[in-house]
């Protein structure tokens, strides 16, 4: 079964350091051979604070940023989400972008790498996979968390992650897979009841 993965770079902030741990997590996740990889920065996508006049329910969606956004979520049977640790909250962007959409999120599976100071974004990933349970996406317990980031980025702007990142990344994606797979059964365009 051809499973497609969106990594989603869940910061647009001037400065920010997601494209590059996102780097990092398109990598493993093309290694790791079990789906067919897109990585989505929020910042090209550009959304306005939630400019649409319905509900997202009904997907009668007036512009063209809304309908580019919809049609990347919709395509995907995966996500994992690269975010920062904002004022121990998942960044405002990130909120929106979830938050513009309903239905296309509806029986997929998710992942969240999450990257800040001492507690490595989980208060971040925390509010975001509660976010994503009220839009009917299965957030995996399987958090890989980046605690103090900066230590593991080059001069050269590369990420690398230690021993412990690497096998959370591994057994991330193991479990993606296997809820990627079985969620795609319930989705409605796959002819579930």
């Amino acid at each position: 079964m051809s499973l497609k993965l969106t990594i989603i770079i869940g910061s647009t902030r001037p400065g920010r350091v997601g494209p590059t741990v996102a780097r990092w997590v398109e990598q493993a996740a093309r290694q790791h051979g079990k789906f067919g990889v897109e990585l989505t920065d929020l910042a090209d996508v550009s959304l306005p604070l939630l400019d649409e006049a319905k509900h997202p329910r009904f997907q009668h969606y007036e512009h063209e940023h809304t309908k580019r956004w919809s049609k990347i979520v919709e395509s995907a049977d995966a996500f994992i989400f690269v975010t920062p640790e904002y004022d121990y909250f998942a960044p405002a962007a990130l909120v929106n972008a979830v938050q513009t959409l309903m239905r296309e999120w509806h029986y997929k599976a998710a992942g969240i790498v999450s990257y800040g100071g001492i507690s490595g974004g989980l208060r971040s990933a925390t509010s975001l996979a509660q976010l994503l349970g009220n839009v009917n996406v299965h957030a995996l317990p399987q958090v890989v968390p980046v605690p103090m980031f900066p230590q593991f980025i080059d001069n050269d702007g590369i990420f690398t992650p230690n021993e412990q990142m690497a096998a959370g990344m591994t057994s991330q994606l193991d479990e993606l897979y296997k809820w990627a797979v079985a969620l795609k059964t319930m989705r409605p365009s796959q002819g579930a009841t």
